[in-house]
């Protein structure tokens, strides 16, 4: 029962969050800038501001579906924010290109996470495939790992994620400071553009604090699990 109220509970929750980003992205979007910059325009000019020259802005579809890779040097730009002319728009565009400024100067944090992400990955398909295996055979698979054994391992694999989903606090954060701060020092966006950018900026970090948060409590639930079935 626990495990349900965990469960549903964060997921009421960030969905909550997540609708609220939605939210002040569309309300944001709708609000044209002075400059009439699109986002791939103010991403190409804080790369250039900061000696990035080996990076591509792209466009990719869907909404809210931004993000740097570092593998490939892009920073991928939804639809809304590649074209948009707004202080949503300049917000994430400038917050991705923020993740290309950490890359480009080691940022210990960001380096720090990519390491995790392929021992993250395999943490979560042995996460999924015991959940999968728990629901639909759960007496068989039991009978063949005793439950203690079962819940080391879904320990040692939330152990991973929740240190993932920690490390990703200060790469996300620091790069909405490099963001907000870059946005202002170049009147890129005036005084209330400003205000509106770092507002959407915040809803997009606590969607990752929340995670971070629901996946400590997930990590806790299966340690006093883990102790009360030793007793």
């Amino acid at each position: 029962m626990m495990f349900w109220i965990i469960f549903i509970g964060f997921m009421v929750i960030s969905f909550a969050v997540r609708n609220r980003l939605k939210s002040k992205f569309r309300k944001y979007s709708k609000i044209a800038l002075s400059n009439g910059l699109t986002g791939r325009e103010i991403a190409e000019k804080m790369l250039r501001d900061h000696q990035i020259h080996d990076v591509k802005v792209t466009c990719v579809p869907g909404e809210l579906t931004d993000h740097y890779n570092p593998a490939n040097k892009t920073v991928n730009l939804s639809e809304p924010v590649y074209y948009g002319q707004s202080a949503a728009a300049a917000a994430v565009a400038a917050h991705e290109c923020g993740h290309a400024v950490q890359h480009a100067t080691a940022y210990s944090m960001l380096e720090f996470r990519s390491t995790l992400v392929p021992v993250q990955n395999v943490s979560a398909k042995i996460l999924n495939f015991i959940m999968l295996a728990a629901f639909f055979g759960g007496f068989f698979l039991f009978k063949a790992i005793p439950l203690q054994t079962v819940l080391l391992i879904v320990i040692g694999a939330y152990t991973v994620i929740t240190l993932f989903s920690l490390v990703t606090l200060p790469v996300e954060f620091d790069a909405s400071k490099r963001a907000t701060r870059w946005l202002k020092d170049t009147g890129i966006t005036r005084e209330g553009e400003l205000v509106m950018a770092k507002d959407a900026l915040h809803w997009a970090a606590m969607t990752y604090v929340v995670a971070a948060i629901g996946s400590m409590a997930m990590l806790a639930f299966y340690v006093l699990q883990f102790l009360g079935a030793g007793d």
